[in-house]
This record gives structure tokens, C-alpha cells and sequence, in this order.
């Protein structure tokens, strides 16, 4: 049985949901996993884990567009602290006697693995940038090249990389490099969706010109993410949580929603149109949402507007019918070929 070090990114809800479905199946095989992991990460996982807090990369959000500058400026400020996470790490690292340091887009722990000669494996989403053949408009290029270079540096030299999509890609001539389906909570794979009357929106940073966008549509929706409860006019206000969050995304009859991969995700395997409307500025949320609409799911706007939504909503069947045929499957694949690379390098395999 192995000693794992895995590290989890604290960025979003996203990479803290996988990866519980992750370590409880690692768990269930016997192995001792020591979580690293900040933010949303520690809070998501620290009731059900062992948690050691550490720093992290944290993207400055104004108005729902990502503001680099203020990214930098923040990042900079807590890099001796990021430094001494490092070493306080590594030398957990050792006491617990790790043999193998597994890695959600989180650098720290990916560092203390290196530095202490381990096995590396990455699972994640974003290497899919990096790894396989895809497209995007030619707009994005600039944006395109610089995510590809921050993927690349976020987790380097992993021995494997074990990619997650919506949608199919061929891989690169990488041998280190397998693609598979999306990781979804047991939640997820076990609920049966339902067709309501209402419509999801979800944002991660509170957008307040959207919902004069959304007052004016006759539909209603159940909006997320907007820092507020209660109702007004057509739009009710919820308070934002993982277990309140499910029954109204299996419910609801279509999603507005920002573009990221693990929401897209868990609305594509429950059959829910999509209309994606990525974070300014966020290559990654981009690239997701063309593909939403590349791939016939929903639509991509930059932007919202009466017309844009009334469109999405006036198309609903037809993306219900392209959603008919997505391909949906449960996470096997994936832990399948994470138990082999386990056993692979272990001590004494």
C-alpha cells in the first residue's frame, strides 16, 4: 500500500470535488493519502481529510473579469511565505515517508515531490491545453499561449499526466500523457434529473449588470454566486453551498453560467443546456466554453443580452438532442489506470 502526498489546488469548488471522489476511492485501496491544499480546498475537504493548509496561487477577480495586475501584485507579495510552505511541506513530506505525490494543478506539492526525488502524477483538466490537439479562435492566441505557459509551470515533469475532457482530442506523441472522461461526484452520478420550469445561473464573482440582463427575459431563474438572498422580480437569489447547489442544477431546465470545466461538466452528464459565459480575460473558461458550443450543448456569448439569452432559450431542444448522445460514464476509467501508476511506483511494487 502506498504513502501519498496529494496536493490539491484551492482555486474554485472544482478541483476539491474530484478530487474527494479521487481519495476516497484511494482509501478504500488502502493507501494513506496526506492532503495539501488552500482556500475553497481546506474548507471543501478538512472535515472528511487529513488537511495541511498551505499557499497558493489566487486569481484577483473585479466585476467578473479576471485583473492580472492585481493578480501579480498579490502573488508577489506572499512569495516568501509560498517559499516557506515549500520547505514546512517537504519536510512533512518525509516524516510521513511518502512514496508517490499525486497533484490536482497544485505546484507545491508537485515542487516537494521533485525535490524529494517521488513519482509525480497530475490529474486535471488543464493539460488539455498543453497535451492534445484542439482549436480556438485565432483572437485568443496571446491568451491561448500565455495559460499554455502557466499549465506548463504549474506542474512540470510529471511522470504522468492523466487528462480529464468533455470532449474527445488526440493526445500528443507524449507516453506520459492519457486522456479521460470527467471526474463527477457520486452525487452527480447517481441523481435523476429532472425538467422544471426554472433557469440556473451561476457565477463565480458577483456580476451586477448581468441581472438586468436576466430581470428583462420572461423566465424565471435561480441565481448563485450573486453575494445576496431573496427575490426580485424574476430572479431568486440563493445562498451559494455544494449540497443546495445539486437539487437545482438536476432540476433545472438549462444553465447561465460562467465556463468552468467542472460545472460544464456535471450539466452536460445531466442533460442540461449550457450557455456559457466565461470569466473575461480566463483563456481556460474561454476554451471551455467554444467547445460548449463547438460541440452543439448550448451557446458561447462573451457578453450577455436579452437577445443572446432569448436565443439560448429559443434553441433549448435542439441542444437537448445533441446532449441525447453525449457520452456518459462514470469514473472507472480514469481510477483504473491511477490504481496501475499507484502500484507502478510504490516502494517495493
Amino acid at each position: 500500500m502506498a504513502n501519498i502526498l496529494y496536493g490539491v489546488n484551492g482555486e474554485g469548488s472544482g478541483h476539491s470535488t474530484r478530487a474527494r471522489e479521487i481519495i476516497t476511492h484511494l482509501e478504500a485501496q488502502g493507501h494513506r493519502v496526506h492532503v495539501a491544499s488552500f482556500d475553497r480546498g481546506c474548507r471543501n475537504l478538512k472535515e472528511d481529510f487529513e488537511v495541511t493548509k498551505i499557499d497558493g496561487l489566487r486569481l484577483a477577480y473585479v466585476h467578473n473579469r479576471v485583473r492580472y495586475g492585481k493578480t501579480v501584485l498579490r502573488n508577489l507579495a506572499h512569495l516568501p511565505h509560498t517559499a516557506h510552505k515549500v520547505r514546512a511541506l517537504g519536510r512533512k513530506a518525509e516524516d510521513w515517508a511518502v512514496d508517490l505525490v499525486i497533484t490536482d494543478f497544485e505546484p507545491i506539492s508537485c515542487h516537494v515531490g521533485h525535490k524529494l526525488g517521488l513519482p509525480v502524477i497530475a490529474i486535471d483538466n488543464q493539460h488539455l491545453l498543453t497535451d492534445t490537439e484542439i482549436s480556438y479562435p485565432r483572437e485568443y492566441r496571446k491568451d491561448a499561449a500565455a495559460t499554455k505557459l502557466v499549465t506548463r509551470l504549474m506542474t512540470p515533469r510529471a511522470d504522468a499526466y492523466l487528462v480529464i475532457s468533455f470532449f474527445t482530442a488526440p493526445v500528443k506523441k507524449n507516453k506520459r500523457t492519457f486522456l479521460f472522461p470527467p471526474i463527477l461526484r457520486r452525487e452527480v452520478l447517481e441523481i435523476k434529473p429532472m425538467n422544471r420550469d426554472f433557469v440556473l445561473v451561476y457565477v463565480t464573482s458577483a456580476a451586477t449588470e448581468s441581472t438586468n440582463v436576466l430581470k428583462s427575459v420572461r423566465q424565471r431563474f435561480v441565481c448563485c454566486g450573486f453575494n445576496r438572498e431573496g427575490t426580485d422580480g424574476n430572479l431568486d437569489f440563493r445562498k451559494p453551498g455544494l449540497d443546495a447547489f445539486l437539487p437545482d442544477l438536476s432540476a433545472c431546465r438549462a444553465i447561465v453560467a460562467n465556463a468552468g470545466f467542472s460545472l460544464i461538466s456535471e450539466a452536460l452528464y445531466l442533460g442540461k443546456p449550457y450557455l456559457a459565459w466565461p470569466v473575461k480575460r480566463q483563456f481556460e473558461q474561454v476554451f471551455n466554453a467554444y467547445y460548449v458550443g463547438k460541440m452543439g450543448y448550448g451557446a458561447y456569448w462573451d457578453d450577455l443580452n436579452k437577445e443572446r439569452v432569448e436565443s439560448f432559450l429559443f434553441n433549448l431542444e435542439t441542444y437537448r438532442e445533441n446532449l441525447a448522445v453525449y457520452p456518459r460514464q462514470n469514473n472507472s476509467a480514469l481510477l483504473g489506470k491511477l490504481d496501475a501508476l499507484v502500484a507502478k511506483y510504490s516502494v517495493g511494487s
